[in-house]
């Protein structure tokens, strides 16, 4: 492989952080599962094959490794409010509408989490800018699952951020 760790830490170091503030509303946990994905990115590097672009072997190892996450902790409800570090986005200039910005990232992420896991991860894969087929190789599902999963996701969020 040509990339050097250190160059595909820098790349999708991001996108990574931001699979682990869809799974984990804390924080501290959620930099410690930032931690643990980056450690097993480095560690299944080699296992890399080739048969996908790297972005989405990432992305598969990252969601493999929040899904492990989730299904080990204890459910604990969001009780303090998200913080900015973990919901980044352009300033605004005007405190009205920086705070105005910063409770609908705050809503949003708290409506991605009470989706399911599956659609969570769908979403954000495709958010990420990932097409149906990679994110079907990336959870083991088939293209048209992936839509359906997508569609329900967006209309659970939609109904959840309009009520």
């Amino acid at each position: 492989m040509s990339n050097t760790f250190e160059q595909i830490a820098k790349e999708y170091g991001p996108i990574l952080t931001r699979v682990a503030s869809s799974y984990e509303a804390d924080p501290t946990l959620c930099e410690e599962l930032t931690q643990e994905i980056v450690l097993a990115v480095w560690q299944s590097l080699a296992r890399f094959a080739g048969n996908s672009s790297l972005k989405t072997y990432i992305l598969k190892v990252a969601h493999n490794r929040a899904v492990t996450h989730v299904s080990k902790a204890v459910r604990c409800p969001l009780t303090e409010p998200i913080s900015e570090q973990y919901c980044p986005g352009a300033a605004a200039s005007q405190p009205e509408q920086q705070l105005e910005q910063t409770q609908q990232r705050q809503r949003l992420l708290v409506a991605v989490r009470a989706l399911p896991i599956q659609s969570r991860q769908v979403l954000t894969l495709s958010l990420e800018g990932l097409g149906y087929t990679d994110i079907a190789q990336i959870c083991g599902l088939t293209t048209s699952n992936v839509g359906v999963i997508l569609n329900r996701a967006k209309a659970a969020l939609q109904q959840e951020l309009t009520s």
